[in-house]
């Protein structure tokens, strides 16, 4: 708890403090998209299929802070710092980083309470780094969709 606690509060400060593109508007509904589309992940791989956790394997009312205030502020920093005025080259190794920082983030949520709070049923870290691509190009599309409509 402990571990994810400092990571609330870094992630926060983090997204917050460098936000120089995203509007009010636009966080918001980043903001909401996350959590919708995480409890959605979640409800399929943890609660029908029992891939991984957090906390422990029965819900519980802190398996919210990952989903609502941990997870937000990492779309907001990634779109802050996406590069779409530049080639498809650079896009993509910006991606392709966001999936090894995301990844290596992972292995740490796995160490023991206090600092960890993830656990894995049959899910296994490659797979992450196999679906984190598509989670992480669903956030830009919906963003520049939430902008196509903001126009």
């Amino acid at each position: 708890m402990i571990g994810m606690l400092i990571a609330i509060v870094v992630f926060n400060v983090i997204a917050f403090a460098t936000n120089q593109r995203l509007t009010k508007n636009q966080i918001i509904h980043i903001w909401t998209f996350t959590m919708v589309f995480q409890m959605l992940v979640d409800h399929i791989i943890d609660g029908k299929y029992h891939g991984y956790w957090y906390f422990g394997e029965q819900p519980e009312w802190k398996d919210l802070l990952p989903i609502t205030v941990l997870i937000p502020p990492v779309n907001m920093i990634f779109l802050h710092w996406y590069p779409f005025a530049k080639g498809i080259y650079k896009r993509i190794m910006y991606v392709a980083v966001w999936v090894l920082v995301i990844t290596f983030y992972e292995l740490i949520t796995l160490l023991p309470e206090p600092w960890g709070y993830f656990s894995y049923g049959w899910w296994h870290t490659w797979y992450s780094a196999i679906v984190n691509p598509f989670l992480l190009m669903s956030v830009i599309l919906y963003y520049k969709w939430i902008r196509k409509m903001e126009k």
